[in-house]
């Protein structure tokens, strides 16, 4: 069932490069810096992920990254999601996260998966939204 909004988090794409995909479609690599609010703590998440291109022009990912508290605390996620890119460079994402985390304000996510949706616009600007589902 899905839960209540948990978190929110806005950043810019730090680095992106293109990588050898032998099933012939474009497969590309992404990595990101942001920062906000997860179960009200706040946190700054570094990620990277990739996404390869399907036939019907969707696309499928998978990524990991390191969110970080202020007080040094870290919790590790991975995750897979789907989305589309827009003519105008924009794409939006929808997907799982899998959180490993030692901070107790965060502790509860290590049972949960983590939905998500992600945009980014066409300048590299970040924005996710996070729901627990239990």
């Amino acid at each position: 069932m899905l839960g209540e909004k948990i978190g929110e988090i806005s950043g810019k794409i730090t680095m992106q490069r293109v990588l050898p995909n032998l099933g012939g479609y474009p497969k590309m690599e992404t990595s990101f810096q942001a920062s906000g609010s997860l179960l009200g703590t706040n946190v700054k998440d570094t990620g990277t992920y990739w996404t390869v291109v399907r036939p019907d022009g969707t696309q499928y990912g998978e990524g990991q990254g390191v969110m970080m508290t202020k007080d040094g605390k870290v919790a590790t996620w991975t995750g897979h999601g789907v989305g589309v890119m827009k003519k105008d460079g924009t794409a939006t994402y929808r997907g799982a996260l899998y959180f490993q985390t030692m901070p107790p304000k965060l502790s509860r996510l290590n049972k949960v998966a983590v939905l998500f949706e992600y945009a980014v616009d066409a300048e590299g600007n970040t924005h996710s939204e996070y729901w627990e589902w239990k």
